[in-house]
């Protein structure tokens, strides 16, 4: 019996906004390894994200133990995006006590 040697790509997939997912889900790349470091194993993040597979989750962790710098880098890239469009949505909303003050002024105003 011999062994067929063969090189797998990762199971990624880029979506049109620059997002890694996994396999053939919507799960994110940085949701498997912020799970893995976070101490969960494979069979664990699996039961988290069901529509993944367990061969899949294996590879990812793989994948990044092997090219860590590089999946670090791309972590720090989706942080820094998630900071600028927190910080978009900051500065479209209104100031959210103030609208819970007056809405409490009026409750206040009713009840007396």
């Amino acid at each position: 019996m011999s062994i067929v040697l063969e090189r797998e790509a990762p199971p990624f997939q880029e979506d049109a906004t620059g997002s890694i997912r996994v396999g053939k889900t919507r799960v994110l790349l940085e949701l498997v390894i912020r799970a893995f470091l976070d101490g969960a194993s494979p069979e664990t993040i699996v039961q988290q994200y069901s529509t993944l597979t367990l061969s899949d989750t294996y590879t990812t962790i793989a994948y990044y133990l092997r090219h860590q710098e590089a999946i670090e880098a791309y972590l720090i890239q989706r942080e820094q995006l998630a900071e600028k469009v927190y910080q978009r949505i900051q500065d479209i909303q209104p100031d959210m006590n103030l609208l819970r003050s007056r809405l409490l002024a009026r409750r206040s105003d009713r009840e007396a």
